[in-house]
Protein backbone atom coordinates (compact mmCIF):
# COMPACT_ATOMS: atom_id res chain seq x y z
CA UNK A 1 0.00 0.00 0.00
CA UNK A 2 2.79 2.42 0.83
CA UNK A 3 4.38 1.65 -2.48
CA UNK A 4 1.12 2.50 -4.36
CA UNK A 5 0.70 5.73 -2.42
CA UNK A 6 4.25 6.66 -3.36
CA UNK A 7 3.56 6.06 -7.05
CA UNK A 8 0.38 8.15 -6.95
CA UNK A 9 2.19 10.95 -5.20
CA UNK A 10 4.90 10.88 -7.85
CA UNK A 11 2.32 10.99 -10.67
CA UNK A 12 0.55 13.93 -9.04
CA UNK A 13 3.89 15.73 -8.78
CA UNK A 14 4.54 15.17 -12.50
CA UNK A 15 1.13 16.57 -13.46
CA UNK A 16 1.61 19.54 -11.16
CA UNK A 17 5.03 20.08 -12.66
CA UNK A 18 3.61 20.21 -16.19
CA UNK A 19 0.97 22.72 -15.12
CA UNK A 20 3.60 24.77 -13.40
CA UNK A 21 5.73 24.72 -16.54
CA UNK A 22 2.94 26.46 -18.47
CA UNK A 23 2.72 29.16 -15.82
CA UNK A 24 6.48 29.58 -15.55
CA UNK A 25 6.83 29.87 -19.33
CA UNK A 26 3.96 32.31 -19.41
CA UNK A 27 5.78 34.40 -16.79
CA UNK A 28 8.74 34.63 -19.17
CA UNK A 29 6.40 36.38 -21.63
CA UNK A 30 5.63 39.00 -19.01
CA UNK A 31 9.37 39.55 -18.69
CA UNK A 32 9.65 39.67 -22.52
CA UNK A 33 12.12 36.78 -22.47
CA UNK A 34 10.72 35.30 -25.66
CA UNK A 35 13.75 33.24 -26.71
CA UNK A 36 14.01 31.63 -23.24
CA UNK A 37 10.25 31.02 -23.29
CA UNK A 38 10.54 29.24 -26.64
CA UNK A 39 13.39 27.07 -25.42
CA UNK A 40 11.42 25.95 -22.36
CA UNK A 41 8.25 25.50 -24.40
CA UNK A 42 9.98 23.32 -26.98
CA UNK A 43 11.44 21.12 -24.23
CA UNK A 44 8.00 20.51 -22.74
CA UNK A 45 5.83 20.46 -25.85
CA UNK A 46 6.66 16.85 -26.77
CA UNK A 47 4.83 15.70 -23.65
CA UNK A 48 1.16 14.82 -24.29
CA UNK A 49 0.29 16.25 -20.90
CA UNK A 50 1.55 19.64 -22.11
CA UNK A 51 0.44 19.66 -25.71
CA UNK A 52 -2.86 18.06 -24.72
CA UNK A 53 -3.93 21.32 -23.10
CA UNK A 54 -5.55 24.06 -25.17
CA UNK A 55 -3.51 26.58 -23.22
CA UNK A 56 -0.28 24.87 -24.29
CA UNK A 57 -1.08 25.58 -27.95
CA UNK A 58 -2.13 29.15 -27.22
CA UNK A 59 1.11 29.65 -25.29
CA UNK A 60 3.07 28.36 -28.27
CA UNK A 61 1.15 30.63 -30.63
CA UNK A 62 1.88 33.61 -28.40
CA UNK A 63 5.61 32.92 -28.07
CA UNK A 64 6.20 32.10 -31.71
CA UNK A 65 4.18 35.09 -32.91
CA UNK A 66 6.21 37.42 -30.70
CA UNK A 67 9.44 36.06 -32.14
CA UNK A 68 8.16 36.37 -35.71
CA UNK A 69 7.65 40.10 -35.21
CA UNK A 70 11.08 40.86 -33.70
CA UNK A 71 13.27 43.17 -35.72
CA UNK A 72 15.92 40.57 -36.47
CA UNK A 73 13.47 37.93 -37.67
CA UNK A 74 10.62 39.74 -39.43
CA UNK A 75 10.92 39.85 -43.20
CA UNK A 76 13.11 36.73 -43.09
CA UNK A 77 12.37 33.06 -43.90
CA UNK A 78 12.84 32.28 -40.20
CA UNK A 79 10.23 34.87 -39.26
CA UNK A 80 7.81 33.51 -41.86
CA UNK A 81 8.23 29.99 -40.45
CA UNK A 82 7.70 31.21 -36.89
CA UNK A 83 4.52 32.99 -37.98
CA UNK A 84 3.28 29.89 -39.80
CA UNK A 85 3.96 27.72 -36.72
CA UNK A 86 2.21 30.31 -34.52
CA UNK A 87 -0.83 30.24 -36.77
CA UNK A 88 -0.94 26.42 -36.74
CA UNK A 89 -0.78 26.45 -32.94
CA UNK A 90 -3.49 29.08 -32.70
CA UNK A 91 -5.81 27.15 -35.00
CA UNK A 92 -5.28 24.07 -32.82
CA UNK A 93 -6.12 26.15 -29.77
CA UNK A 94 -9.38 27.34 -31.40
CA UNK A 95 -10.25 23.77 -32.22
CA UNK A 96 -9.71 22.68 -28.62
CA UNK A 97 -11.40 25.73 -27.05
CA UNK A 98 -13.97 27.14 -29.56
CA UNK A 99 -15.17 29.87 -27.18
CA UNK A 100 -11.55 31.12 -26.87
CA UNK A 101 -12.05 32.10 -23.22
CA UNK A 102 -8.32 32.33 -22.64
CA UNK A 103 -8.18 35.37 -24.92
CA UNK A 104 -9.61 37.34 -22.01
CA UNK A 105 -6.04 37.16 -20.69
CA UNK A 106 -4.12 40.20 -21.99
CA UNK A 107 -0.94 38.14 -22.46
CA UNK A 108 -2.68 35.68 -24.75
CA UNK A 109 -4.46 38.38 -26.74
CA UNK A 110 -1.09 39.14 -28.31
CA UNK A 111 -1.11 35.83 -30.18
CA UNK A 112 -3.88 36.74 -32.67
CA UNK A 113 -2.72 40.37 -32.70
CA UNK A 114 0.83 39.37 -33.67
CA UNK A 115 -0.36 36.84 -36.25
CA UNK A 116 -2.65 39.47 -37.78
CA UNK A 117 0.16 42.04 -37.79
CA UNK A 118 2.57 39.63 -39.46
CA UNK A 119 0.04 38.71 -42.16
CA UNK A 120 -0.87 42.35 -42.74
CA UNK A 121 2.74 43.55 -42.91
CA UNK A 122 3.86 40.71 -45.15
CA UNK A 123 0.80 41.08 -47.35
CA UNK A 124 1.43 44.80 -47.66
CA UNK A 125 4.95 44.03 -48.85
CA UNK A 126 3.47 41.78 -51.53
CA UNK A 127 1.02 44.54 -52.43
CA UNK A 128 3.86 47.03 -52.94
CA UNK A 129 5.79 44.48 -55.00
CA UNK A 130 2.65 43.61 -57.02
CA UNK A 131 2.85 39.98 -55.90
CA UNK A 132 -0.92 39.73 -56.05
CA UNK A 133 -1.33 35.97 -55.62
CA UNK A 134 0.82 35.85 -52.49
CA UNK A 135 -0.67 39.04 -51.11
CA UNK A 136 -4.30 38.02 -51.44
CA UNK A 137 -3.73 34.76 -49.56
CA UNK A 138 -2.15 36.64 -46.66
CA UNK A 139 -4.83 39.31 -46.58
CA UNK A 140 -7.53 36.64 -46.76
CA UNK A 141 -6.20 35.24 -43.48
CA UNK A 142 -5.65 38.71 -42.05
CA UNK A 143 -9.34 39.50 -42.59
CA UNK A 144 -10.30 36.39 -40.60
CA UNK A 145 -8.06 37.42 -37.71
CA UNK A 146 -9.30 40.99 -37.90
CA UNK A 147 -12.92 39.83 -37.67
CA UNK A 148 -12.07 37.64 -34.71
CA UNK A 149 -10.27 40.45 -32.90
CA UNK A 150 -13.27 42.72 -33.47
CA UNK A 151 -15.72 40.09 -32.26
CA UNK A 152 -13.66 39.61 -29.08
CA UNK A 153 -13.51 43.43 -28.74
CA UNK A 154 -9.75 43.28 -28.76
CA UNK A 155 -9.70 45.49 -31.83
CA UNK A 156 -11.86 48.52 -30.98
CA UNK A 157 -13.61 49.15 -34.27
CA UNK A 158 -16.64 47.85 -36.10
CA UNK A 159 -14.88 47.40 -39.45
CA UNK A 160 -11.22 47.09 -40.38
CA UNK A 161 -11.36 49.13 -43.57
CA UNK A 162 -7.59 48.98 -44.17
CA UNK A 163 -7.34 45.20 -44.36
CA UNK A 164 -10.57 44.90 -46.36
CA UNK A 165 -9.53 47.36 -49.05
CA UNK A 166 -6.11 45.71 -49.40
CA UNK A 167 -7.70 42.26 -49.52
CA UNK A 168 -10.07 43.51 -52.21
CA UNK A 169 -7.37 45.19 -54.30
CA UNK A 170 -4.99 42.22 -54.21
CA UNK A 171 -7.84 39.82 -55.04
CA UNK A 172 -8.96 42.01 -57.94
CA UNK A 173 -5.44 42.20 -59.35
CA UNK A 174 -5.01 38.45 -58.86
CA UNK A 175 -8.09 38.05 -61.11
CA UNK A 176 -10.08 36.61 -58.21
CA UNK A 177 -13.13 38.76 -58.76
CA UNK A 178 -15.44 36.72 -56.56
CA UNK A 179 -13.12 37.18 -53.58
CA UNK A 180 -12.70 40.88 -54.32
CA UNK A 181 -16.48 41.28 -54.44
CA UNK A 182 -16.81 39.79 -50.93
CA UNK A 183 -14.37 42.29 -49.41
CA UNK A 184 -15.58 45.27 -51.42
CA UNK A 185 -19.22 44.48 -50.58
CA UNK A 186 -18.47 44.71 -46.88
CA UNK A 187 -16.99 48.16 -47.39
CA UNK A 188 -19.83 49.28 -49.66
CA UNK A 189 -22.54 47.95 -47.37
CA UNK A 190 -21.01 50.07 -44.61
CA UNK A 191 -20.99 53.01 -47.08
CA UNK A 192 -17.30 53.64 -46.54
CA UNK A 193 -16.28 56.69 -48.55
CA UNK A 194 -13.35 59.00 -49.16
CA UNK A 195 -10.31 59.11 -51.41
CA UNK A 196 -9.53 55.76 -52.98
CA UNK A 197 -12.87 54.14 -52.23
CA UNK A 198 -14.87 55.18 -55.32
CA UNK A 199 -13.23 52.30 -57.20
CA UNK A 200 -14.89 49.90 -54.74
CA UNK A 201 -18.35 50.95 -55.90
CA UNK A 202 -17.31 51.03 -59.56
CA UNK A 203 -16.03 47.46 -59.27
CA UNK A 204 -19.23 46.23 -57.63
CA UNK A 205 -21.42 47.90 -60.25
CA UNK A 206 -19.46 46.26 -63.09
CA UNK A 207 -19.15 42.93 -61.26
CA UNK A 208 -22.83 42.56 -60.51
CA UNK A 209 -23.82 43.61 -64.01
CA UNK A 210 -21.57 40.92 -65.45
CA UNK A 211 -23.12 38.43 -63.01
CA UNK A 212 -26.58 39.58 -64.16
CA UNK A 213 -27.45 40.38 -60.54
CA UNK A 214 -29.35 43.51 -61.50
CA UNK A 215 -30.70 44.09 -57.99
CA UNK A 216 -27.15 44.32 -56.61
CA UNK A 217 -26.12 46.34 -59.68
CA UNK A 218 -28.77 48.95 -58.92
CA UNK A 219 -28.02 48.85 -55.19
CA UNK A 220 -24.32 49.65 -55.48
CA UNK A 221 -24.90 52.12 -58.30
CA UNK A 222 -27.29 54.00 -56.00
CA UNK A 223 -24.90 53.94 -53.04
CA UNK A 224 -21.98 55.00 -55.23
CA UNK A 225 -24.03 57.80 -56.73
CA UNK A 226 -25.03 59.09 -53.29
CA UNK A 227 -21.44 59.05 -52.01
CA UNK A 228 -19.87 60.40 -55.21
CA UNK A 229 -22.53 62.63 -56.77
CA UNK A 230 -20.06 64.31 -59.14
CA UNK A 231 -19.11 61.01 -60.76
CA UNK A 232 -20.88 60.44 -64.08
CA UNK A 233 -20.16 56.71 -63.81
CA UNK A 234 -23.05 56.05 -61.43
CA UNK A 235 -25.56 57.75 -63.73
CA UNK A 236 -25.11 55.07 -66.41
CA UNK A 237 -27.87 52.48 -66.63
CA UNK A 238 -27.99 48.79 -67.56
CA UNK A 239 -27.93 49.50 -71.27
CA UNK A 240 -24.89 51.74 -71.04
CA UNK A 241 -23.07 48.91 -69.29
CA UNK A 242 -24.40 46.26 -71.66
CA UNK A 243 -22.94 48.09 -74.64
CA UNK A 244 -19.95 49.71 -72.99
CA UNK A 245 -18.48 46.63 -71.30
CA UNK A 246 -18.45 44.55 -74.47
CA UNK A 247 -16.07 44.99 -77.38
CA UNK A 248 -17.22 42.42 -79.93
CA UNK A 249 -20.48 42.92 -81.80
CA UNK A 250 -21.85 39.52 -80.78
CA UNK A 251 -21.06 40.26 -77.13
CA UNK A 252 -22.87 43.60 -77.31
CA UNK A 253 -25.92 41.93 -78.86
CA UNK A 254 -25.92 39.21 -76.20
CA UNK A 255 -25.53 41.73 -73.38
CA UNK A 256 -28.52 43.75 -74.58
CA UNK A 257 -30.52 40.57 -75.17
CA UNK A 258 -29.84 39.58 -71.56
CA UNK A 259 -31.40 42.85 -70.42
CA UNK A 260 -34.36 42.41 -72.78
CA UNK A 261 -34.92 38.89 -71.46
CA UNK A 262 -35.98 40.38 -68.13
CA UNK A 263 -37.27 43.71 -69.43
CA UNK A 264 -38.71 43.18 -72.95
CA UNK A 265 -40.21 46.67 -73.21
CA UNK A 266 -37.04 48.52 -72.28
CA UNK A 267 -36.95 51.40 -74.78
CA UNK A 268 -33.29 52.17 -74.33
CA UNK A 269 -32.36 48.51 -74.85
CA UNK A 270 -34.18 48.36 -78.17
CA UNK A 271 -32.74 51.69 -79.25
CA UNK A 272 -29.21 50.69 -78.19
CA UNK A 273 -29.44 47.39 -80.04
CA UNK A 274 -30.68 49.21 -83.12
CA UNK A 275 -27.81 51.68 -82.87
CA UNK A 276 -25.17 48.97 -82.41
CA UNK A 277 -26.48 47.08 -85.42
CA UNK A 278 -26.79 50.28 -87.47
CA UNK A 279 -23.12 51.06 -86.89
CA UNK A 280 -22.15 47.52 -87.87
CA UNK A 281 -24.17 47.68 -91.08
CA UNK A 282 -23.20 51.27 -91.88
CA UNK A 283 -19.51 51.48 -90.88
CA UNK A 284 -17.92 54.90 -90.80
CA UNK A 285 -14.57 53.59 -92.01
CA UNK A 286 -14.41 52.53 -95.63
CA UNK A 287 -12.11 49.60 -94.87
CA UNK A 288 -14.39 48.22 -92.16
CA UNK A 289 -16.03 45.00 -93.30
CA UNK A 290 -19.77 44.46 -93.02
CA UNK A 291 -20.70 41.30 -91.06
CA UNK A 292 -21.32 38.20 -93.15
CA UNK A 293 -24.76 37.78 -91.58
CA UNK A 294 -25.74 41.34 -92.56
CA UNK A 295 -29.20 40.30 -93.78
CA UNK A 296 -30.01 38.67 -90.45
CA UNK A 297 -28.64 41.63 -88.49
CA UNK A 298 -30.63 44.05 -90.63
CA UNK A 299 -33.86 42.29 -89.65
CA UNK A 300 -32.88 42.55 -85.98
CA UNK A 301 -32.01 46.22 -86.37
CA UNK A 302 -35.27 47.13 -88.10
CA UNK A 303 -37.30 45.19 -85.54
CA UNK A 304 -35.52 46.85 -82.60
CA UNK A 305 -35.81 50.36 -84.01
CA UNK A 306 -39.49 49.91 -84.84
CA UNK A 307 -40.10 48.62 -81.33
CA UNK A 308 -38.18 51.55 -79.85
CA UNK A 309 -40.22 53.98 -81.94
CA UNK A 310 -43.47 52.43 -80.72
CA UNK A 311 -42.32 52.60 -77.09
CA UNK A 312 -41.27 56.27 -77.38
CA UNK A 313 -43.27 57.92 -80.18
CA UNK A 314 -41.73 61.32 -79.42
CA UNK A 315 -38.12 60.18 -79.75
CA UNK A 316 -36.68 60.93 -83.16
CA UNK A 317 -33.55 58.76 -82.99
CA UNK A 318 -35.05 55.36 -83.89
CA UNK A 319 -36.65 56.95 -86.96
CA UNK A 320 -33.46 58.73 -87.96
CA UNK A 321 -31.48 55.48 -87.74
CA UNK A 322 -34.06 53.72 -89.91
CA UNK A 323 -34.21 56.54 -92.45
CA UNK A 324 -30.44 56.85 -92.64
CA UNK A 325 -30.00 53.11 -93.04
CA UNK A 326 -32.41 52.94 -95.98
CA UNK A 327 -30.89 56.04 -97.55
CA UNK A 328 -27.35 54.66 -97.20
CA UNK A 329 -28.56 51.45 -98.75
CA UNK A 330 -30.18 53.38 -101.60
CA UNK A 331 -26.98 55.33 -102.21
CA UNK A 332 -25.03 52.10 -102.57
CA UNK A 333 -27.62 50.83 -105.03
CA UNK A 334 -27.35 54.10 -106.92
CA UNK A 335 -23.58 53.61 -107.14
CA UNK A 336 -24.23 50.19 -108.62
CA UNK A 337 -26.72 51.78 -111.05
CA UNK A 338 -24.16 54.32 -112.19
CA UNK A 339 -21.44 51.69 -112.54
CA UNK A 340 -23.72 49.42 -114.56
CA UNK A 341 -24.80 52.28 -116.82
CA UNK A 342 -21.18 53.23 -117.50
CA UNK A 343 -20.21 49.61 -118.12
CA UNK A 344 -23.21 49.07 -120.37
CA UNK A 345 -22.31 52.17 -122.39
CA UNK A 346 -18.76 50.98 -123.04
CA UNK A 347 -20.00 47.59 -124.24
CA UNK A 348 -22.85 48.86 -126.45
CA UNK A 349 -22.02 50.06 -129.94
CA UNK A 350 -23.39 53.50 -130.90
CA UNK A 351 -26.79 53.29 -132.59
CA UNK A 352 -27.53 49.81 -131.22
CA UNK A 353 -29.68 48.59 -128.34
CA UNK A 354 -28.18 47.22 -125.19
CA UNK A 355 -28.61 43.54 -124.54
CA UNK A 356 -31.74 42.22 -122.88
CA UNK A 357 -29.64 41.10 -119.92
CA UNK A 358 -28.15 44.58 -119.46
CA UNK A 359 -31.53 46.24 -119.73
CA UNK A 360 -33.06 43.77 -117.30
CA UNK A 361 -30.28 44.44 -114.80
CA UNK A 362 -30.70 48.20 -115.26
CA UNK A 363 -34.44 47.98 -114.66
CA UNK A 364 -33.93 45.76 -111.59
CA UNK A 365 -31.45 48.25 -110.08
CA UNK A 366 -33.78 51.15 -110.85
CA UNK A 367 -36.65 49.34 -109.14
CA UNK A 368 -34.51 48.40 -106.15
CA UNK A 369 -33.27 51.98 -105.81
CA UNK A 370 -36.78 53.42 -105.93
CA UNK A 371 -38.17 50.91 -103.42
CA UNK A 372 -35.30 51.42 -100.98
CA UNK A 373 -35.63 55.21 -101.12
CA UNK A 374 -39.34 54.81 -100.49
CA UNK A 375 -38.61 52.80 -97.33
CA UNK A 376 -36.70 55.81 -95.94
CA UNK A 377 -39.65 58.14 -96.49
CA UNK A 378 -41.87 57.10 -93.58
CA UNK A 379 -39.23 57.12 -90.81
CA UNK A 380 -37.91 60.47 -92.06
CA UNK A 381 -41.41 61.93 -92.03
CA UNK A 382 -41.88 60.77 -88.43
CA UNK A 383 -38.55 62.28 -87.39
CA UNK A 384 -39.37 65.58 -89.11
CA UNK A 385 -42.76 65.72 -87.35
CA UNK A 386 -41.09 65.11 -83.96
CA UNK A 387 -38.47 67.81 -84.57
CA UNK A 388 -41.13 70.22 -85.81
CA UNK A 389 -43.16 69.81 -82.62
CA UNK A 390 -40.25 70.76 -80.36
CA UNK A 391 -40.36 74.34 -79.02
CA UNK A 392 -36.59 74.71 -79.27
CA UNK A 393 -33.88 72.85 -81.14
CA UNK A 394 -30.19 72.67 -80.31
CA UNK A 395 -27.68 73.15 -83.13
CA UNK A 396 -27.16 69.40 -83.52
CA UNK A 397 -30.91 68.78 -83.64
CA UNK A 398 -31.34 71.47 -86.29
CA UNK A 399 -28.74 69.79 -88.47
CA UNK A 400 -30.40 66.39 -88.15
CA UNK A 401 -33.78 68.02 -88.81
CA UNK A 402 -32.50 69.64 -92.01
CA UNK A 403 -30.81 66.42 -93.13
CA UNK A 404 -34.07 64.50 -92.81
CA UNK A 405 -35.98 67.24 -94.68
CA UNK A 406 -33.32 67.28 -97.39
CA UNK A 407 -33.60 63.53 -97.92
CA UNK A 408 -37.39 63.81 -98.15
CA UNK A 409 -36.96 66.49 -100.82
CA UNK A 410 -34.56 64.16 -102.69
CA UNK A 411 -37.10 61.33 -102.56
CA UNK A 412 -39.80 63.67 -103.89
CA UNK A 413 -37.48 64.85 -106.68
CA UNK A 414 -36.73 61.27 -107.71
CA UNK A 415 -40.40 60.30 -107.69
CA UNK A 416 -41.23 63.45 -109.66
CA UNK A 417 -38.73 62.45 -112.35
CA UNK A 418 -40.24 58.98 -112.51
CA UNK A 419 -43.77 60.41 -112.95
CA UNK A 420 -43.35 62.53 -116.06
CA UNK A 421 -45.83 60.44 -118.02
CA UNK A 422 -48.38 60.51 -115.19
CA UNK A 423 -49.79 64.04 -114.69
CA UNK A 424 -51.51 63.33 -111.37
CA UNK A 425 -48.39 61.70 -109.90
CA UNK A 426 -46.22 64.45 -111.31
CA UNK A 427 -48.35 67.13 -109.64
CA UNK A 428 -48.31 65.27 -106.34
CA UNK A 429 -44.54 64.88 -106.22
CA UNK A 430 -43.95 68.43 -107.50
CA UNK A 431 -46.02 69.79 -104.61
CA UNK A 432 -44.24 67.55 -102.11
CA UNK A 433 -40.84 68.56 -103.43
CA UNK A 434 -41.76 72.21 -102.93
CA UNK A 435 -43.08 71.53 -99.42
CA UNK A 436 -39.85 69.97 -98.27
CA UNK A 437 -37.65 72.55 -99.96
CA UNK A 438 -39.65 75.38 -98.38
CA UNK A 439 -39.44 73.75 -94.95
CA UNK A 440 -35.69 73.22 -95.36
CA UNK A 441 -35.22 76.92 -96.10
CA UNK A 442 -37.31 77.90 -93.07
CA UNK A 443 -35.09 76.09 -90.56
CA UNK A 444 -32.58 78.67 -89.37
Amino acid sequence: MKKMLFVLAGLFAMISGRTQNIESIKNLLVLQQYTKAKTDLDKNFSSPKFSGKAEGHLLKATIYSYLSMEEQTKNTPEGAQLAADAETAFLKYKEMEPDMKLLDDLIYQNAPINIYSFLYTSGYGDYNSKKWEAGVEKFKKAVIYSDMLISKQILKTSLDTNVLILAGVTAENAKKKDDAAVYYSRLADAKVAGDGFESVYRFLVNYNFEKKDYAAFEKYKAIGGSLYPKSEFFSFDKIDFAVGLSEKLEDKIKAVDDVLATDPNNFKAHEALGEVLYEALNPRKEDQAIPENAAELEKRMISSLLKASSLAPNDELPNLYLGNHYMNKALKINEARAAHAADMKTRTKPGTMASKEDLAKRDALDKQYAETMQLAKEPYEKAVAIFGAKPKLEARDKQQYKNAIGYLADIATFNKAQSKSKPAELAKWTAEEKKWNDLYDSVK
